[in-house]
């Protein structure tokens, strides 16, 4: 079993729901705040309760390593304590890094991130590069240990200037990346049919999804976009195959889902409440495409 049949059960079990730990101090109550002396300590102690509460409502954790960044050497220690805490959870792991070099320094970004502090189950990738971008952290696949998710066709406007360049007749370059992957990852394979080249893949352009999920069938998807962005539940239904093959993230509308509510006491609990209402709305709308067929 690779890590990508993990994930795939883990989706089978918990739904689609990636939760984003994309924590910002902004995020944070202030009477939350005032209990803890550092910032590091309020970034951590908000993650695990966010964590304590969805761990069996959500299928892995992105964890946005910029918001941790920013904030220096008290940032990068709540970025590592939040992966130990997750860690021990047995929970999946997804650090967004979004790394894209070459040769030894590619490799020692796959040794920062797949080995000691920042150890992660699973990186993402820009592969605007080329392929050879993507070679050394290939080693970590092949114990079956490590996952990787791969930039194919983001979700944000910008991605029209370079993603969607026509190449040939009828293929942009997000066909090209997408199919040069799924020829990478073939020897990567795991007994659920996925390999563990994963790749991102947004949810706001649905009227491209049939093409690229026939295409890309081997491909576990990453599916940024949702809420915020414009993506629906109707839309990422459209990019997983009977409900799995797929996770969707939400960050923002998770952990702020306390604003909404209007109950920052019980801020994970609201948490809690909107990774339901996600996870139940994708598989209602999982069951209804699946009617309509």
């Amino acid at each position: 079993m690779n890590i990508m049949d993990k994930l795939y059960e883990k989706v089978e079990k918990n739904g689609t729901v990636c939760l984003g730990l994309d924590t910002s101090l902004d995020y944070v109550p202030n009477w939350f705040k005032k209990q803890y002396d550092s910032e590091d300590e309020i970034l951590f102690n908000f993650n695990k309760k966010i964590i304590d509460a969805t761990l069996d409502v959500v299928a892995c954790f992105k964890v946005q390593i910029a918001y941790y960044e920013a904030l220096g050497l008290k940032g990068l220690k709540a970025y590592k304590d939040t992966l130990d805490y997750l860690r021990s959870k047995d929970a999946l792991i997804i650090a967004d890094i979004k790394r894209g070099d070459i040769a030894a320094t590619a490799s020692m970004y796959a040794k920062a991130h797949f080995e000691g502090d920042f150890e992660s189950d699973f990186i993402t990738l820009n592969p605007y590069m080329g392929m050879d971008s993507i070679e050394p952290y290939l080693p970590y696949l092949k114990n079956k240990s490590k996952g990787l998710f791969v930039l194919v066709r983001t979700s944000n406007k910008g991605a029209e200037d370079i993603e969607y360049l026509p190449v040939g007749k009828d293929e942009k370059v997000y066909d090209v990346v997408g199919k040069k992957l799924i020829a990478l990852g073939k020897n990567y394979m795991g007994k659920n049919a996925y390999n563990s080249v994963g790749g991102v893949v947004g949810c706001t352009h649905a009227d491209e999804v049939a093409k690229m999920r026939e295409e890309l069938g081997e491909m576990f998807f990453l599916i940024p976009g949702y809420g915020a962005q414009g993506g629906t539940a109707e839309d990422v239904a459209l990019y997983l195959k009977d409900g799995n093959g797929g996770v969707v993230n939400s960050s923002r509308k998770i952990l702020l889902a306390y604003k909404e509510m209007n109950d920052e006491e019980n801020f994970e609990l609201c948490a809690r409440k909107e990774a339901i209402n996600m996870r139940d709305s994708i598989r209602t709308a999982v069951k209804n495409l699946r009617d309509n067929k």
